[in-house]
C-alpha cells in the first residue's frame, strides 16, 4: 500500500492556498527551492501535475485542484482532533458536505438547513454550490453527503444516485413596489409584456414559468436573464422587472427586498428533491433535514 507524505501535501497546500511559492515560503519559514522540491516528490507519488504555468503565475490544474480539496478536509480534520484533543468535548463534531445546484433557491436553501444548527451535537456543514453534473461527481466520490436541486437526477447518469422527493409549492410573482402595484391590479394578464427577470433558460424553474406563461397566453418582455438567482433579486428590487420566487420563501424575499407581491400561481409548482449516494439515509444531519423539508413543504 502507498503511503501519502503529509509533509509533501501541506507544503503543495500552503503553496496553493497563499497563491504562490514565494508567499507559501514565508509563510512556512523555508526556501522557495525546498517547498519547490517538495511539490515535484508530491507529484511524482501521485502521477500527476499539480500546477501548471499560466504567464508568471503557478495555477492548478484538475489533479491540483482534486488533491487540493481534499487536503483542505485534511487539514480541518486535523485541528479539529487537536481542538478535540485540548477542550476534550464530550462528542466529535459532525460534519455535514451540503451540495446545491446553482437553480436551487438560496432562500429555500436557508430555511431546509435551519434544523441542522438545532441539532445537540455541533455540526460543521460546508456548502458547495455548482452545476448538477459537478455536484453529482462529488457525490459519487462520497465528497458530498447531499444534494439540494429543483431537478431529480436523471436515470442516465453515470453515477448511482437516489431520489429523496422533499415537496413542492407554488409561486409568486414580486416587483419593486411602485412596479408590483402596477401590475397586481390585472394579474395574471398583466404579465402580458411587462419587464420580466427570468431565471437562465436551462433551468428547471425557468422551463416551469416558461410552461405556465404559454398556458396563460402571456409572453413577457424578457429585460435579462440569470444564473445567479441573488443578482436577479438585488435587480427586481431596483424596480428594472418582475420575478418569481417560491411560494415557500416569498414570505422572507419580502421582508428582506421590500417587494410587493403581484399575485400567486399555484399551478405553477416548482420542486424540491435531496439526492444521495444510498437508497437509505444514514446520517443523523442528512434524516433530520430531509424530514423537516418535507412537512416544511406541504403546500
Amino acid at each position: 500500500m502507498e503511503w501519502l507524505n503529509y509533509h509533501h501535501l501541506r507544503y503543495f497546500w500552503t503553496a496553493a492556498k497563499e497563491g504562490g511559492l514565494a508567499r507559501a515560503a514565508a509563510k512556512l519559514h523555508v526556501s522557495q527551492p525546498s517547498i519547490s522540491e517538495q511539490i515535484r516528490e508530491l507529484e511524482n507519488a501521485i502521477g500527476e501535475k499539480l500546477f501548471r504555468r499560466e504567464g508568471r503565475s503557478n495555477v492548478l490544474t484538475d489533479a491540483g485542484q482534486i488533491v487540493f480539496g481534499y487536503a483542505e478536509e485534511i487539514f480541518a480534520l486535523g485541528r479539529e482532533m487537536m481542538n478535540a484533543v485540548k477542550q476534550r468535548p464530550g462528542a466529535r463534531t459532525l460534519r455535514l458536505y451540503v451540495g446545491v445546484t446553482d437553480s436551487f433557491p438560496k432562500l429555500v436553501t436557508n430555511d431546509i438547513l435551519a434544523p441542522v444548527f438545532t441539532m445537540p451535537q455541533t455540526v460543521h456543514v460546508i456548502v458547495r454550490e455548482g452545476k448538477m453534473e459537478d455536484l453529482l461527481a462529488q457525490l459519487a466520490a462520497h465528497r458530498l453527503d447531499i444534494v439540494l436541486s429543483d431537478e431529480p437526477a436523471s436515470s442516465s447518469t453515470n453515477f448511482k444516485t437516489f431520489n429523496h422527493p422533499l415537496g413542492d409549492t407554488g409561486t409568486v410573482f414580486c416587483a419593486e413596489k411602485k412596479l408590483g402595484a402596477k401590475l397586481k391590479k390585472s394579474f395574471p394578464k398583466s404579465l402580458q409584456d411587462a419587464p420580466a427577470l427570468l431565471p437562465a433558460e436551462n433551468t428547471t424553474l425557468r422551463r416551469t414559468l416558461d410552461t405556465w406563461f404559454r398556458a396563460q397566453g402571456i409572453e413577457p418582455r424578457v429585460v435579462a436573464e440569470f444564473d445567479d438567482l441573488a443578482l436577479m433579486k438585488v435587480m427586481a428590487a431596483e424596480g428594472r422587472g418582475f420575478i418569481a420566487v417560491p411560494a415557500i420563501a416569498a414570505g422572507e424575499a419580502v421582508a428582506r427586498y421590500g417587494y410587493q407581491v403581484i399575485g400567486k400561481a399555484d399551478k405553477c409548482r416548482i420542486h424540491f428533491n435531496a439526492i444521495t449516494a444510498e437508497r437509505r439515509i444514514e446520517h443523523p444531519a442528512v434524516s433530520l433535514l430531509t424530514s423537516k423539508a418535507r412537512v416544511m413543504l406541504r403546500d
